[in-house]
């Protein structure tokens, strides 16, 4: 079979570029999935993405869709003579062409065939359209007097399948074979000859490199020789990587310079005016203070690139000089100063103010300084002042600065640097990954903020739902455990959630609202363990204990996760599943002890005998946490427990004898149980 090149190019308005990405992305898939179910083959399929254009090259594609073998089951062999003949009809055949087939259920007929193929290029405008149609566009617009919709007003289409031209329209367009090269450096159609001539063609003749990750990695190349040549290094967020790789088609990279007074403002603030404003990086010196530069992407060529880089001086000027403005205007008043203010601002209608909250929290985290060994006061204040920079101008204008302008301020103040810190802390981890509060104070105080919000929004039962989270809880609870996990904290959960609960006094759903908490939160761990590929059995086996301290928890998990790579393992699972079925259906209870006198088999002794041993040695064990030291002796238990299975009946005769094997096995159970349900794990 025959095999060509195909390229598809959508030409548009400027694109989003934030989401670029992954419309170029979702693009091929649509493509590849389409031809895929097709049955069309192909070696490879490379996407192409620029502000102006979304293309996909599939190389050696066939040429034709390959023959299918088709088969249709009609009516029962004793149907009507009719519905034989319609179901034969509707098969282009007669009814003597027709099967047999025989099934469980009777004789049926049964026709087989072959379906022929379809040429490629008769399937690939469907294919096409229907990839468009499912990108993840939020709200699609419409131009103009057509009806067709589409992120952005589609400009031209190109289809090549070999050197020929596809016959298709699609979103209103003829396809053709021309492309169109730069806005300012080639504002003119090219011809294309062959697919796989478009992306040196777009570069050589129409100055754009169609390719989002060599453009990508070209500006970061420019962006850290501009570093370089500052005598510092540039600073490259990826974030803003990927959105001004969308911007430009032909980047060159410019570097501009701002005042020096401008750096008396914290630096992340005129960092965050570069980054969101403009799509600037920025540099940092050898000693990892800002520079007062800036390196910008210009999408042009320009021959007098000095007066691209005063424009832009001239642009970044202002928006600079407001940050200074802000923030000399917002040291004028003490943060405390600011705590009125806070009366003013909802939190949450049925939860009050942020006045409100900082009260809350105020004794939360007084209570979890202590149970830490922190300084309760400091614990306090840090909480009384957390949230007063939301009503300072610096904040107001760049609210991605919450926290860290409440530590500049602060330290202005002249408050104490821990309270200082904590109020930067309170906030960590903004994100999976990020680092973790440092100090007693601001460990306090982030505990604090989230399971306040976690146990209002519960108490008013507006807990999350499906993918709707508004108040991010679930983000608050992996932060907790976070936390008080890599922290090591001997916090008690279900404690806290009890205090926390208290602060907001009768609501709606205050009845087990702790309770419903917790719940929720220890089911955060899932995911948690989920990232660190330890199993959902692993998890289920220490959270049918319910433990409240998550440190104690994440310590049985570790402990599970290493015991499943023991040889004894499985067959200590098994026999703990087989223990529990047995247990739970008993109607009576099993006593708790163990009447030595009534053991009259070898091989119940001997587990007896070794549950005995064992149970002094795990004790001290448990008791400091060890679970891992714990379950490595409780594998010694593997050859007495199937000794006792493979000859003893476990429900004999004699209902004395009986109720005391049950009792055995009762208090074999137990001993698991005191780290995790390894039942749960066959």
């Amino acid at each position: 079979m025959s095999q060509h090149d195909f390229l598809v190019e959508l030409g548009t308005e400027e694109l989003p570029p934030k989401a670029l990405p992954t419309l170029s992305a979702a693009f091929m898939n649509g493509i590849t999935a389409g031809l895929d179910a097709a049955g069309i083959k192909y070696t490879e399929a490379k996407p192409y993405a620029s502000p102006r254009r979304l293309a996909v090259l599939i190389t050696n594609i066939d040429a034709q869709q390959p023959d299918r073998a088709i088969e249709k089951r009609g009516p029962a062999t004793q149907a009507p003579e009719k519905a034989v003949q319609g179901f034969a009809g509707s098969c282009g055949v007669s009814a003597d062409q027709l099967e047999v087939m025989e099934t469980p259920k009777g004789n049926y007929y049964v026709y087989r065939g072959v379906e022929a193929g379809q040429s490629t290029a008769s399937l690939l405008p469907g294919i096409i359209s229907e990839s468009l149609n499912k990108l993840p566009i939020p709200k699609r617009m419409r131009w103009g007097a057509s009806r067709t919709e589409f992120v952005r007003p589609v400009k031209w289409l190109c289809m090549l399948l070999g050197d020929e031209v596809v016959e298709a329209e699609v979103l209103g367009l003829k396809a053709g074979r021309k492309t169109r090269g730069h806005r300012f450096h080639y504002n003119h159609d090219i011809e294309l000859m062959a697919p796989a001539d478009y992306a040196q063609v777009l570069k050589n003749t129409g100055k754009v490199l169609a390719d989002f990750a060599e453009r990508r990695e070209l500006i970061r190349e420019q962006v850290k020789r501009e570093g370089e040549r500052l005598g510092g290094i540039a600073q490259i967020d990826e974030d803003l990587l990927d959105e001004v790789t969308a911007l430009n088609e032909w980047p060159v990279a410019l570097t501009g310079r701002f005042e020096e007074r401008f750096l008396e403002v914290p630096a992340e603030a005129l960092i965050s005016s570069m980054k969101e404003h403009q799509k600037y990086f920025h540099a940092l010196d050898k000693d990892g203070k800002l520079m007062p530069f800036f390196i910008t992407l210009a999408n042009i060529e320009s021959k007098d690139p000095q007066q691209v880089i005063e424009g832009n001086e001239k642009v970044i000027r202002p928006r600079l000089a407001d940050a200074l403005f802000f923030f000399e205007t917002d040291k004028k008043y003490p943060l405390a100063n600011r705590i009125e203010k806070l009366k003013s601002v909802v939190f949450q209608q049925q939860l009050g103010t942020v006045f409100d909250k900082t009260q809350r929290i105020e004794n939360l985290s007084a209570a979890i300084a202590e149970l830490i060994e922190g300084d309760a006061d400091m614990a306090r204040r840090s909480a009384q002042l957390s949230k007063c920079d939301l009503m300072t101008d610096m904040v107001f204008e760049f609210t991605d600065l919450q926290g860290l302008m409440g530590y500049h301020y602060a330290l202005h103040d002249g408050e104490a640097e821990e309270v200082a810190l904590a109020l930067n802390e309170q906030y960590m981890p903004r994100f999976a990954g990020d680092e973790l509060p440092t100090t007693k104070s601001g460990i306090a105080l982030a505990i604090a903020d989230r399971l306040d919000t976690l146990t209002g929004l519960f108490g008013i039962n507006q807990p999350p739902t499906g993918s709707k989270d508004p108040f991010a809880l679930r983000r608050a609870a992996l932060g907790v455990l976070r936390i008080i996990v890599e922290h090591k904290l001997d916090l008690d959960l279900h404690q806290l959630l009890g205090i926390a609960a208290e602060q907001h006094g009768d609501l709606p759903g205050s009845e087990g609202l702790a309770d419903r908490v917790l719940d929720f939160m220890l089911e955060r761990f899932r995911a948690w363990y989920e990232d660190r590929e330890i199993s959902a059995e692993t998890f289920l086996s220490v959270h049918a204990l319910r433990p409240t301290s998550p440190l104690d928890f994440d310590r049985r998990v570790q402990a599970v996760s290493h015991f499943r790579n023991l040889a004894e393992a499985d067959s200590l699972a098994a026999a703990n599943k087989r223990v529990s079925n047995i247990l739970s259906k008993q109607q009576a209870d099993v006593a708790a002890d163990v009447d030595e006198s009534l053991l009259s088999e070898d091989a119940e002794k001997a587990l007896a005998t070794a549950i005995s041993n064992i149970e002094s040695e795990i004790q001290p064990l448990c008791e400091q946490g060890d679970y891992r030291s714990t379950l490595e002796k409780l594998a010694s238990l593997r050859a007495p427990i199937d000794s006792f299975f493979d000859n003893v009946m476990v429900m004999a005769d004699d209902s004395a004898v009986r109720a005391n094997r049950l009792a055995l096995l009762k208090r074999l159970r137990r001993l698991f149980l005191g780290v995790a349900d390894i039942s749960l794990l066959g």
